[in-house]
């Protein structure tokens, strides 16, 4: 009986120190079949292993390449997890790249994006077009832009000959936001205190209460309070003013409560009058308000996207806590009150990616994308790389 409990636990310590270590090997035409826990698209082996780094499970990945010739899944970027920390089986496959997450390596990972892709596309998430003399400076315009996280260009050897030199700038969402929140009695949430620094002044923003500007709506959105979808609506290039359910709205389906509905019309705003609706539109010429990220939200839960959870004694270490792991971004906090008397206690710290991670990528002759470089130490771009050029191990 001692013999297996030792070996039980020698196991243990093994899956333990192995989920701990820090790899940043990459394993050309190796595969990690199964344990998927998301798929995204990626231009290259580099996105998909900073996509894992940053996914708030992701140990190690599988990154399916242009140059695969099995079906037509190229650019696919397989997140994935094991409760060993380890791939479960490895397997020879011509055409993918595997690697692991760079969550524990001591290294600050470089989250700048620095290649150009030729002949890739990036499709979708546009909000602007204009026209430029070459990539780079396609790569210029996205860099000034605030909104922009990446684009796609359209040179000389475009098939219709009307849209070259076209340049598309694009969204993603590259503020850490819960992607779902819920009512639930005996909880406390609330988000990492360095989440944000302020640089200039905080505008001051009249917000409508009981109003609702209906109609319009292009993405609808989780948030905490109007004041966090302002924010929200602020940071989207597209959103010209908001309306946002509270908790205490009337409605049959709890799904419609806290949302956050982002609306884009240039010609109208019409307003009606809604309990427990509130709206107002962006700042776009000072820092929104921020102070939505310093209050506690009671019987607010924010489900899933866990790193991991500790028994604290109470919020205010749980929120210090959060704020001190540099990968935590928000938080719940089980409190004394909380149905499972097991359960209190428990700090739940939480992750979402925050790297540009374009919708789709897929091969197309003539197309030439990247990402921003703001933020980048040293923001040239580089010389475009060939879509089929397979990555080599480090």
């Amino acid at each position: 009986m001692r013999v297996c409990i030792l070996h039980l636990w020698l196991i243990s310590l093994l899956r333990s120190s192995f989920s701990e270590e820090c790899s940043q090997e990459l394993r050309l035409n190796v595969d990690f079949p199964g344990s998927d826990v998301l798929q995204i698209y990626s231009p290259d082996v580099l996105h998909c292993q900073g996509a894992c780094s940053q996914h708030h499970s992701c140990q190690f990945f599988t990154f399916v390449r242009p140059d695969w010739t099995r079906d037509d899944r190229h650019f696919y970027c397989y997140l994935k997890h094991t409760e060993s920390g380890a791939p479960s089986q490895e397997t020879e496959l011509d055409g993918v790249t595997s690697g692991y997450s760079l969550k524990n390596c001591k290294e600050k990972t470089d989250t700048c994006l620095t290649s150009v892709y030729q002949d890739v596309d990036f499709y979708g998430a546009d909000y602007r077009t204009l026209f430029t003399a070459d990539y780079k400076e396609c790569q210029r315009a996205c860099t000034s832009d605030p909104g922009c996280q990446f684009f796609s260009w359209l040179n000389d050897d475009f098939a219709r000959p009307q849209y070259k030199f076209k340049c598309h700038l694009k969204f993603s969402w590259s503020v850490p936001k819960p992607p779902a929140l819920k009512i639930l009695s005996g909880v406390v949430s609330g988000f990492s205190q360095k989440l944000f620094q302020i640089t200039t002044k905080q505008c001051e923003s009249e917000i409508f209460t009981n109003t609702d500007f209906p109609g319009h709506d292009f993405e609808q959105i989780p948030a905490v309070s109007a004041e966090h979808c302002q924010f929200l609506c602020s940071v989207h290039p597209r959103c010209t003013y908001f309306s946002y359910t509270t908790s205490r709205y009337i409605i049959g389906d709890q799904k419609q409560k806290m949302l956050c509905f982002l609306k884009h019309s240039e010609d109208e705003k019409p307003m009606q009058r809604k309990e427990e609706v509130h709206s107002g539109m962006p700042s776009r010429f000072c820092e929104p308000s921020r102070d939505w990220v310093s209050v506690r939200y009671e019987n607010t839960d924010f489900p899933g996207f866990d790193i991991r959870y500790v028994k604290l004694d109470d919020p205010d270490s749980c929120e210090t806590l959060c704020t001190a792991d540099p990968h935590c971004q928000f938080y719940t906090y089980l409190d004394t009150s909380f149905p499972v008397p097991s359960s209190r206690g428990q700090c739940y710290m939480k992750q979402v990616i925050t790297m540009p991670v374009p919708r789709k990528v897929a091969s197309l002759k003539g197309v030439v994308s990247g990402f921003t470089l703001r933020g980048c130490s040293d923001p040239k771009p580089d010389e475009p790389t060939k879509g089929m050029t397979p990555e080599s191990p480090v």
